[in-house]
């Protein structure tokens, strides 16, 4: 009987408690493991790999005074783009403005009138050239969608300071949408009118 005395007092191991060993190193690997596959992904090593792409802004860039403008057509000697960065003042904005003189005039009926507006007008970017370049494309497309604006306009928008400037920003957002439909980007800070005349 001695002996199932010193049985009895020996402490009883739980049964399943290797199990419970053995479910948790199996999960510890398999999370090792599935880390290790999904890093060797991330870095292209295995499979595809994910490449982040990478959006480049090719859009027009504001060009600073002073700075060469790459799109800018090549200056004879003493004139045109390249002769104007000695001329720019120190004062105002810090980008340089350039121009683009719409080589017709602009003649329209006004709004549920008989009147008629003639204007000549620039239009005038801080951009780099191409848009400059873009409005000579897409010249023909800008044409109509300046004589749309200047059709839909009231007669007393015409005769106010107010209602000029008014139509200039209308014609800044039909310039800017055209180019915006054709190229991407608008670009056309403002719409100058070189000459008025309300007939």
């Amino acid at each position: 009987m001695s002996d199932k005395s010193e049985k009895d007092d020996k402490p009883k191991k739980k049964k399943g408690g290797g199990m419970m060993v053995k479910v948790i190193g199996a999960v510890a690997l398999l999370g090792v493991g599935g880390g290790g596959v999904f890093g060797l992904v991330a870095a292209g090593i295995i499979g595809g790999g994910t490449h982040e792409v990478v959006k480049v802004d090719n859009n027009p860039k504001l060009i600073r005074k002073g700075e060469e403008d790459p799109y800018a057509p090549v200056a004879k000697e003493g004139e045109g783009e390249g002769a104007a960065a000695d001329t720019d003042g120190e004062g105002g904005s810090e980008f340089r403005t350039v121009y683009y003189n719409f080589p017709e005039d602009f003649t329209s009926n006004l709004k549920n009138t008989d009147a008629l507006l003639q204007v000549n007008v620039s239009a005038s970017t801080r951009r780099d050239y191409r848009v400059v370049l873009w409005m000579k494309k897409h010249e023909l497309a800008i044409r109509s969608a300046l004589l749309i604006a200047i059709a839909d306009t009231p007669e007393e928008d015409v005769i106010s300071p107010e209602g000029k400037g008014r139509l200039q920003k209308r014609l800044t957002a039909a310039i800017n949408k055209v180019l915006t439909e054709n190229e991407g980007f608008g670009g056309v800070d403002n719409v100058y009118f070189k000459t008025f005349i309300v007939q």
